[in-house]
């Protein structure tokens, strides 16, 4: 893993939160699209060098929206940018993290994704991303 990629924060109005979050980091965000696959919209923020993802939910079975059902608004995800995710999958499955998708799925901001069970990380639902050449 070589860095923090992005946070994912879990809302509930994607309308809402980027007029406070541009109000934050007075500036908009820079890319806004849906991920229907997941059933969620989201928002990215630059803030010197972190990025920061919004997610709404565009449908009540979303993980997004299990997770605000749950636990309200807030940290959904932490993201690390990953060289190779295919690697990085077996090296930690090898490590005896749980590996919520083995397969690297398309995410949003032009990344494969992988994610690692929470119950494994200490309550942190863990992203890997690797940007898609």
């Amino acid at each position: 893993m070589r860095k923090i990629e992005h946070i994912g924060i879990a809302v509930n109005s994607l309308k809402v939160s980027n007029a406070l979050f541009e109000k934050l980091f007075g500036q908009p965000p820079y890319k806004e699209e849906e991920v229907a696959s997941e059933g969620v919209k989201t928002s990215f923020f630059m803030n010197g060098p972190n990025k920061i993802e919004l997610l709404e939910a565009t449908n009540p079975e979303s993980p997004i929206a299990k997770f605000i059902e749950k636990k309200g608004e807030g940290i959904h995800h932490i993201a690390f940018d990953v060289n190779n995710i295919n690697e990085e999958i077996i090296r930690l499955k090898k490590e005896g993290f749980v590996v919520l998708n083995e397969i690297p799925k398309k995410g949003a901001d032009n990344k494969l994704v992988a994610f690692l069970h929470p119950k494994g990380t200490n309550g942190v639902l863990i992203e890997l991303c690797q940007e898609i050449k």
